[in-house]
This record gives structure tokens, C-alpha cells and sequence, in this order.
């Protein structure tokens, strides 16, 4: 059987091009830009076209596309004038949540790394789940796929574009919920409602675990207590965490959230505490989320963290881990809003977020913008040099997106802690400081 995935080099799409793979399945794919993602899928197996078009000529048996990519997308129209069965993303993983025993995990941060958390929890409790996730974990030989041969499956289930209904889980995580994706949901309440029918997508012995300290996800818990499901809550503010704390290796309290939430779902398998704990003391990070690694600039060592945030929340916590990590380090952040639609509806909490930063130098560089999902008209109202002079501290500056590396350079004088943030193009000045080859954008 021959699949072919357009928009291949998509984290989450990757990993499912993986899973197929993993079950005898021939697979093609095409993307726009070659990437670390795409080699490493040729070198397991996928044959790969980069700004190439071959669907109508391999004649795949199933198409699945990224949720990206456009109706009118010519090997998308392909496949449909070949009468090839075609499914989205959302609803590929969605067909396989309903094979397996599938543990969701959702909400607006923390999704990579608790399902992370998770899925090496049971691995270490020898229940051999597949997991799909939406990072590269070291542990998963730095990949964001592991096959299992369990009834078990481990997700991340994204609110994007209402995606996560089209998942039918035995267990859903909610780590928060919090307003993004303001191109789907027109208000804080739409997306609650949606959260909620997530939730019903349950089964009546279904559970969800939701954070009892974020304000919604606890309110969905207390409206699903009525309803014919278990609900487990978590809480750092409730629970003697210490002993959590001192064993995860990842900095900040919002990784020991995440912690909680994985061990609240390891108590629901009946895993050990002692292996639940073992196993998340040996958890060391995913790939952009808090990634460190030892970089050198004009000669100069550094230490440089690569991290995925792009939400003013994400911001805040991960600053905060940072400077409670390295209190006396100089600490140097390189951050690219990620599409002008998140920093213009945003804005006063990008301000309130970086004005009241505990770094040394934030430098703001160019929005990145993001294909297919950006308004012309949102675009023009919104920059990076607003959002710096709207900040105002002497501390924050804009600095174009193609000089930031030469800043660097002159502000680094050696050992600085740097720490490189954003979900577009910025991370590959993370490759250059840390002496790899450039990549492009997930």
C-alpha cells in the first residue's frame, strides 16, 4: 500500500508519515523546503520531493495533507480527479484514536512535553505505547514517533481549527485553556464550548484529568462532573510537589504542572510511584522546548536555549524558569512573534509579558508570518517596532530579523546564557550558533 503526505515536513504530519512507515506502508511526500525533518524521513525509509510534484504519477492508495495546505492545492486537486481517498492531518490521527486506547493531551502549553512525559512513563512501566508527538524526543532516538504494539496510543490533540474533535480518546489531559488560535475562535467562550465538546468525546468510562490552578480547565472539570465520565484534578498549589520537584531535571513550575499531569495519569494506569518517578527524572527535554546546548559566537562559548514558545504566557514562564535556572548569568533573548494575528490580538499582554521581563537584553526581531493564516489588513496594523516602543524599556529592541545574529555578536562577550525563542524561522539562528547547518521552519 503506497500513502502519499503533502506537507510531509509538518512536525505532527512527519510523525504520522512515521507511523506509516512503521507498518509496512510505502510513503511519498512532498513539501515546499527541505528540512532536518525531511532528511531524517528519507533516511528511515520515505522517498521525499522538495517543490516537486509527483502524487499523479505514484497513484497513491491514501493522501493525507497538513491542515495548511489549500484547497486549491494542484496535487490536492490531483488526487480528488484521480478519485485517491484524501484525509487531513486531524482526521488521519483521528481514524487511529478510535483503534487504540488513546490518551489525549490538550491545551493551549505543555502539550509536547506531557505527552513526552507520559509516553516515556509507560514505557518505562512496560505498556508499550505508540506516541505521536509534537517534538523530537531525545529518549524516542530523537524522533516524535514511537512505535508500540500495545492498545495504547499517546496524542497531542491541538485546538487549532477545532482539530481535536476528530479524536475519540479513553483519557483526555487538559493542561489549560487559554485564548490562541484567534483566527478560529472568535471568543474566550467559543473556545471553552469547544473544549467541552472535546470532552464529551469521551466514552462513559472515559476520564479527564484537568489543571485544577488554571482558572478554565477547571471550570470544564467541574462541568463534566455531572456528566456520565471520571474527572481527576491536579494542582500544584493543593499538592506537596516536592518531591516532583526535585526529581525532574526541566526547569520552571510549569514543567512540574506538567509532571503532575503525567503522574496524576500514571496513578489512573496503576504504575508504581516508584516507576513514575524514576521515569520522569530521567526525562531531559524535548527538542525547542527549553532545548540547551553549548554554542560559540565569534569565538566566544555560550550556552544557548532553543525554545518553541510563542504565546505571551509561554514567554513569561519559560523567563522565569531561565533566570531562576542561571540567577547570577547574563541572559540574552532572542524572540520572533509568531503571526500577526497572535501579537495584534495579543499586544497589551506581549507588552505587560516583556516589559516586566527578569533578562538582561530581549532583542525582538520581525514577525514571522504564517502562510494561509495571516489577514493583509491585521498585517498592516501590527509590527515588532510598535510592540518594542510600546514596551518601552531601554532593555527591549527591535532588531530586523536578517541582523540579529551580527547583534549578537556584539553584545556577546562569553559565557552568556542565549536564549533563542519563537515557532518560526528564528530557530535558525539557533543552528548557527550552535555551528549546524541552517533548517528551515516547522
Amino acid at each position: 500500500m503506497k500513502v502519499y503526505f503533502i506537507g510531509i515536513g509538518g512536525i505532527g504530519v512527519s510523525a504520522l508519515a512515521r507511523y506509516y512507515l512503521a507498518h509496512g506502508w510505502r510513503v511519498f511526500g512532498s513539501d515546499v523546503v527541505a528540512s532536518e525533518i525531511t532528511e531524517a524521513l528519507k533516511n528511515t525509509g520515505a522517498k521525499i520531493y522538495i517543490d516537486q510534484r509527483k502524487l499523479a504519477a505514484i497513484a497513491p492508495d491514501l493522501v493525507i495533507h497538513s491542515p495548511a495546505v489549500k484547497k486549491n492545492d494542484p496535487e490536492l486537486k490531483d488526487a480528488r480527479r484521480l478519485g485517491i481517498k484524501t484525509m487531513n492531518y486531524p482526521q488521519a490521527l483521528g481514524e487511529l484514536t478510535k483503534k487504540y486506547d488513546t490518551i489525549a493531551v490538550a491545551g493551549a502549553h505543555g502539550k509536547s512535553t506531557t505527552t513526552a512525559m507520559i509516553g516515556l512513563m509507560m514505557v518505562a512501566a512496560k505498556l508499550d505505547p505508540t506516541v505521536i508527538v509534537g517534538t523530537k524526543v531525545k529518549e524516542f532516538q530523537n524522533s516524535n514517533f514511537r512505535r508500540g504494539n500495545s492498545k495504547y496510543l499517546i496524542i497531542e490533540a491541538c485546538e487549532y481549527d477545532r482539530s481535536f474533535l476528530n479524536y475519540w480518546p479513553k483519557i483526555i489531559i487538559v493542561t489549560n485553556i487559554e485564548m490562541d488560535h484567534m483566527e478560529c475562535y472568535r471568543d474566550a467562550g467559543q473556545l471553552a464550548r469547544m473544549f467541552e465538546e472535546f470532552a464529551g468525546h469521551l466514552p462513559r468510562n472515559g476520564t479527564l484529568v484537568a489543571c485544577a490552578d488554571d482558572t478554565n480547565a477547571a471550570k470544564l472539570a467541574m462541568r463534566l462532573r455531572n456528566k456520565d465520565v471520571a474527572v481527576k484534578t491536579y494542582s500544584i498549589k493543593q499538592s506537596q510537589a516536592g518531591r516532583l520537584r526535585k526529581a525532574l531535571k526541566i526547569p520552571g513550575e510549569h514543567n512540574v504542572a506538567n509532571g503532575l499531569a503525567a503522574l496524576t495519569v500514571g496513578r489512573l494506569l496503576k504504575i508504581p510511584n516508584k516507576t513514575i518517578f524514576a521515569s520522569l527524572a530521567k526525562y531531559h527535554g524535548s527538542w525547542r522546548r527549553f532545548d540547551q546546548q553549548s554554542g560559540i559566537i565569534g569565538n566566544k562559548k555560550i550556552t544557548v536555549v532553543s525554545d518553541y514558545g510563542h504565546h505571551p504566557t509561554q514567554v513569561k514562564v519559560t523567563l522565569a524558569a531561565a533566570r531562576a535556572k542561571w540567577p547570577k548569568k547574563k541572559i540574552i533573548m532572542v524572540y520572533q512573534p509568531h503571526q500577526a494575528w497572535r501579537t495584534y490580538l495579543l499586544f497589551d499582554r506581549f507588552v505587560e509579558t516583556l516589559k516586566n521581563h527578569p533578562l538582561d537584553k530581549i532583542f525582538i526581531t520581525d514577525i514571522y508570518k504564517v502562510a494561509g493564516r495571516e489577514s493583509a489588513a491585521i498585517s498592516k496594523k501590527i509590527s515588532s517596532q510598535k510592540l518594542a516602543k510600546a514596551i518601552g524599556r531601554d532593555s527591549v529592541e527591535y532588531v530586523p530579523t536578517g541582523e540579529i545574529f551580527d547583534e549578537l555578536k556584539k553584545n556577546i562577550k562569553g559565557g552568556e546564557i542565549i536564549i533563542v525563542m519563537g515557532a518560526g524561522n528564528i530557530y535558525n539562528i539557533t543552528k548557527q550558533l550552535v555551528g549546524a547547518e541552517s533548517c528551515q521552519a516547522l
